[in-house]
């Protein structure tokens, strides 16, 4: 375990995933500056989706909330690999939610809230963010919510 953020993941019970592997031709994450741009995150558990859909339709709105969640811890995954330790993290930015949503679906909020929610309890205060949650037709893979976000490092981190 590297520091307080990753013991407050294991206080919650959780644990940092391997990052995963690129769908395409890109990185997982980036560093520019001070801050980490994650590609959109899947909630992919163990390399591979635990359900499929539209959410709405085929996955309901609780699933899809937590599925945000690991969507969130995937992202969280992903800055480590650039930065190393996440207790280097002065806050998130702004988080992006991607919901695959049945035509009639509006309750794209409420989902996006699992990555929300995920980072406040892991962060505190370091984990509120601006946010954009945006139904969309079909996801990678016909995986149900993506997320990604940037966040801010510390200076000289």
């Amino acid at each position: 375990m590297s520091g307080a953020v990753e013991a407050k993941l294991a206080e919650l019970g959780l644990t940092l995933p391997e990052v995963a592997a690129p769908l395409a031709a890109y990185q997982p994450a980036v560093r520019s500056g001070n801050y980490v741009f994650t590609a959109g995150q899947l909630p992919m558990v163990k390399g591979s989706l635990p359900v499929t859909g539209k959410v709405g339709a085929e996955v309901s709105p609780e699933q899809a909330k937590e599925l945000a969640g690991i969507c969130a811890l995937n992202a969280l995954a992903a800055v480590k690999s650039v930065v190393g330790d996440l207790d280097r993290i002065a806050r998130v930015v702004k988080v992006v939610g991607f919901i695959a949503s049945a035509p009639d679906f509006t309750g794209q909020p409420a989902v996006l809230n699992g990555a929300s929610e995920l980072l406040g309890e892991v962060l505190g205060e370091k984990g509120v963010h601006a946010r954009s949650a945006v139904g969309v037709a079909v996801l990678p893979l016909d995986a149900p919510v993506e997320v990604e976000f940037q966040v801010e490092l510390l200076p000289g981190a």
